[in-house]
């Protein structure tokens, strides 16, 4: 049950108020989306299909994509048909169900990423043990762990906002629903669960972030005993993967380190990690990967000659 609340219905203020602007926004973003969907897809597709494509660092890729267009479509298609509407409206039910799978699935791509970074340690650190550690199985206990802890994380947001009380005024200082708005339209005091949301998202994403760059620092020491050609392809990975994890863990610390008593919403910055990065992610693999390439051109090269004859 929510709390006792007046407010049934959020007024969302939007990215930007003059009209012009919004059209603008939409003819922008719209193409970036679609394309966040089917860059990332045809990653998952690929992926799936080719029997190039088997190791676990690709069996994790896969998944990364399927997060990211689920942790996109949370947020994305709602603003962008927002774009063109006079009065952005959403329910306090809908809003919280939208605050918990974009915490769903954002964390669950933190996961992942620090999964993939497990991944590339085992392969170069240990590379006699590789078979053994990544085995299947052990791959999908990690896939698995991944989805849990982001449900478990973001299970915990809801659990501390349901109770509070909206009693007035109900607009949203928003392009989408986040806790740190929500917070601000509480008729209570929210410096506890300020607190447990610093704790729960802040803290999670700054020692996720460290244990990410400890484990690269680590990978980099022992690339030193590795041939020229071994230190060059292994660099080519972990630097696609180092981007990833900047892009999307910037912003994310940026947001959620500070305070909700003190917060001031940076909507730009909320645009790059739920409009930009998404899109980047398959850009970046696919650019800096050749496997990932020419899996791509052998998969849909065959289909287009086999839709030829």
């Amino acid at each position: 049950m929510l709390g006792a609340n007046n407010v049934t219905e959020l007024i969302i203020t939007g990215l930007f108020q003059d009209p012009e602007v919004q059209k603008v926004c939409f003819v922008l973003f719209l193409p970036v989306y679609l394309a966040t969907v089917l860059g990332n897809g045809l990653i998952v597709v690929t992926v799936s299909i080719s029997k190039s494509l088997r190791s676990p660092m690709y069996f994790f890729l896969s998944y990364l994509s399927l997060v990211e267009i689920c942790y996109s479509s949370t947020v994305v298609p709602k603003f962008i048909t927002d774009l063109l509407a006079k009065v952005k409206t959403i329910s306090l039910k809908g809003c919280l169900a939208q605050i918990f799978f974009f915490h769903f699935f954002g964390v669950t791509e933190i996961l992942l990423l620090t999964v993939m970074a497990y991944d590339r340690y085992v392969a170069i650190c240990k590379p006699l043990y590789y078979t053994t550690i990544m085995s299947r199985t052990m791959c999908h206990y990690l896939m698995a762990g991944s989805w849990v802890g982001g449900f478990l994380h973001s299970i915990i947001q809801i659990f501390i906002t349901i109770p509070l009380p909206f009693c007035g005024p109900n607009v949203i200082d928003h392009y989408f629903c986040d806790l740190h708005p929500l917070f601000k339209l509480a008729c209570t005091d929210t410096f506890v669960v300020g607190v447990i949301m610093f704790v729960n998202s802040g803290l999670f994403s700054v020692f996720s972030f460290l244990f990410l760059v400890s484990s690269y620092v680590v990978i980099l020491f022992n690339l030193r005993n590795h041939s020229a050609e071994g230190r060059r392809k292994a660099l080519s990975t972990c630097a696609s993967h180092i981007m990833v994890v900047v892009l999307f863990f910037g912003p994310a610390i940026f947001l959620y380190l500070r305070p909700a008593s003190t917060y001031t919403e940076d909507k730009l910055v909320a645009v790059f990690y739920t409009v930009i990065t998404p899109m980047l992610n398959p850009i970046i693999y696919t650019l800096r990967n050749a496997e990932v390439k020419n899996a791509i051109k052998t998969l849909w090269g065959k289909k287009v000659n086999s839709s030829l004859e």
